[in-house]
């Protein structure tokens, strides 16, 4: 690399670890059940202001119906980008670029309102202020109601992540590297609004989650009469499986999880929308530019997406895969995209809950129809969690394999280029 990298803050970084909080005595006795959860309300009725690191400060009314919490997040992020010079006289030379950014600042807000079954949550994302791609500046994020009948059915409505894809579901705080995987970011939809019903089977033995979306995604809404399905199950055969990427408990027994997902959608091309895979890095964005015979301005669009996962952890070490598949077809045309991709990633902690070296392929198509227009990444990070995920230092270097269809030297070569990313990260 030409430069060196200094993140400047470590040592404010390691302070604020040193004054995070434990657990409450009560929530130690309610956690080794000496106490019951009825008894750990009534206590908690007597102290109605409470704090607990990544959890925010909590709030609860005399009656016990109205509790609440806020909290918030911070990502701040520096990437220095070495861009391949390719010999290619017909090409602009690569600018390579050096930034800091916010990359996410979150409001936290979630708690429930006159019945405890009646919950609701709402982020709000100010790193999304100034030069947001998505509409009203996407500063709304997760925003909805949610009312549990029982822990097998509950019915959410409101704006929330698009249940697709493990990575995507995991909160961006809780992944194994700076950040998700290009095959994540390719394949998801992202937000949407809409109203689902979700479960837990069997104390988390088995997940579910079915919904109806707008299908135009984050803060934007449908002028047509089309709307979007998506759908997620998840099975942990041996005990609930927390959607957090690192094995940072050292799990005394190993634990697995298996899902698979189902997004279909109606689009019309040229129509605006704020989803994931029809944005420049999306597959749709990069593969429908490759086609040799182009969709039609404003046809009808008819999109089918699927996905599997897999992950495991045990005693320090997870390892997680996903596989996706898309397809646009034209109601008129008839023509056809399909796109695919892949990774797979492993962490191991080599000091216990503290220091953690990870391993990520990646591997994505966009369009299976033409040749050399394949993205491949190796990445390989280090973290360190000084307090969980509340705060973590973390690191990673990612080699970046463009073929000539995709690359920026307009399909005449390749590329590799090397990319550089250091983020603190806290959560309180």
């Amino acid at each position: 690399m030409k430069k060196m990298i200094v993140l400047p803050g470590l040592g404010l970084l390691t302070s604020l670890a040193t004054v995070a909080a434990a657990a409450s005595l009560e929530e130690v006795l309610k956690e080794k059940h000496v106490i019951t959860e009825a008894e750990y309300t009534e206590i908690m009725k007597g102290r109605p202001t409470t704090y607990k690191p990544g959890e925010g400060f909590k709030f609860t009314s005399a009656d016990g119906k109205f509790n609440g919490s806020v909290g918030g997040s911070l990502q701040i992020r520096y990437t220095l980008m070495d861009l391949d010079d390719v010999n290619d006289s017909s090409t602009k030379h690569a600018q390579d670029s050096s930034k800091f950014e916010l990359k996410r600042i979150k409001l936290l807000l979630n708690g429930s309102v006159y019945y405890p079954e009646l919950s609701y949550k709402m982020s709000v994302n100010f790193a999304n202020i100034a030069g947001g791609t998505i509409s009203n500046s996407g500063l709304l994020e997760e925003t909805w109601l949610n009312y549990r009948l029982r822990d097998e059915v509950q019915f959410r409505i409101g704006q929330d992540k698009v249940q697709f894809g493990r990575q995507h579901v995991t909160p961006s705080s809780s992944l194994q590297f700076v950040d998700q995987s290009i095959v994540t970011s390719a394949f998801v939809p992202g937000y949407d609004t809409g109203i689902s019903i979700n479960g837990k089977v069997a104390g988390g033995i088995i997940n579910y989650s079915i919904a109806g979306l707008g299908g135009v995604g984050q803060n934007t809404y449908r002028t047509t009469t089309d709307n979007a399905f998506a759908a997620r199950i998840t099975t942990n055969p041996l005990g609930d499986m927390k959607y957090s990427e690192p094995d940072l408990d050292a799990s005394e027994k190993p634990l697995a999880s298996v899902g698979a997902d189902f997004y279909r959608n109606t689009i019309y091309s040229g129509e605006t929308n704020n989803l994931g895979f029809t944005k420049s890095s999306g597959w749709y964005g990069i593969g429908s530019p490759l086609m040799t015979q182009k969709f039609s301005t404003g046809e009808a669009l008819d999109f089918n997406t699927f996905g599997v996962d897999t992950a495991f952890k045990w005693q320090g070490l997870s390892v997680t895969a996903e596989y996706f598949a898309g397809e646009a077809k034209g109601q008129a045309s008839k023509r056809t995209l399909r796109a695919e991709g892949v990774y797979a990633q492993a962490g191991y902690f080599i000091v216990p809950k503290h220091v953690e070296l990870a391993y990520r392929y990646s591997y994505f198509d966009p369009n299976r129809n033409i040749s050399a227009d394949h993205w491949l990444e190796n990445t390989v990070a280090a973290s360190w969690y000084l307090n969980n995920h509340n705060v973590k230092l973390q690191a990673d270097y990612t080699a970046i394999h463009k073929q000539p269809a995709i690359a920026s030297t307009s399909g005449k070569s390749a590329t590799d280029d090397q990319q550089i990313r250091v983020q603190a990260q806290l959560v309180f």
